[in-house]
């Protein structure tokens, strides 16, 4: 029996064409997709967390995939992130079992990227709302691909479930001219430049 026990999905697009200024050439496109699901420890305390962490690969590709298909394809895709809100019968080692499957997937999926996926993670309940992270997908440094994109669900997390969220991006802030690493000098060697 699967430990991973999905209520709902949600899926959230927005699309930016400018912040106060010109209209930009490409609009900037952003997607979370989040998955609610039940909580297996909820109430108690579980030492061997590894085997939801497992399970939960799945989950990660399927998000993962639903992104990348939202934002046109994988070569769209320039940053991401990764969040989970615990409900209020869990812990917040609950959500950090998302850290490396959600983040497996998304950087199988996406074909290895180097960077490390930026995340969040909080206990809160329907209605809470987190500020998901993004950052570029090769390297971290890319100061104008530091972004966040919003998680929430009107009815969830309850209060023995879990959300679980990706988020991907197709560029940096719309109007960026702080200086630093350009994403188009970005060598991707070692996940920093």
């Amino acid at each position: 029996m699967s430990l991973v026990k999905v209520r709902k999905y949600k899926l959230d697009v927005e699309e930016v064409l400018h912040e106060r200024g010109p209209l930009a050439t490409q609009p900037l496109r952003v997607a979370v997709a989040v998955a609610v699901v039940e909580n297996p420890y909820a109430g108690r305390y579980e030492e061997d967390l590894l085997p939801f962490m497992q399970e939960l690969r799945m989950l990660g590709r399927d998000l993962s995939e639903r992104l990348i298909q939202a934002l046109g394809g994988k070569e769209m895709v320039q940053a991401y992130g990764k969040a989970a809100i615990v409900g209020e019968d869990g812990e917040l080692e609950h959500g950090a079992v998302w850290h490396e499957a959600g983040g497996w997937a998304m950087r199988e999926a996406l074909g290895e990227p180097k960077a490390i996926v930026p995340s969040a993670k909080t206990i809160g309940g329907p209605g809470c709302r987190l500020m998901l992270p993004l950052g570029h997908i090769q390297a971290a440094y890319v100061r104008s691909h530091f972004g966040v994109a919003e998680m929430t669900l009107w009815d969830g997390p309850r209060r023995n479930e879990i959300a679980f969220g990706l988020a991907m991006a197709t560029g940096g802030r719309i109007h960026a001219r702080l200086g630093g690493l350009a994403a188009a000098d970005v060598k991707g060697e070692d996940g920093l430049r």
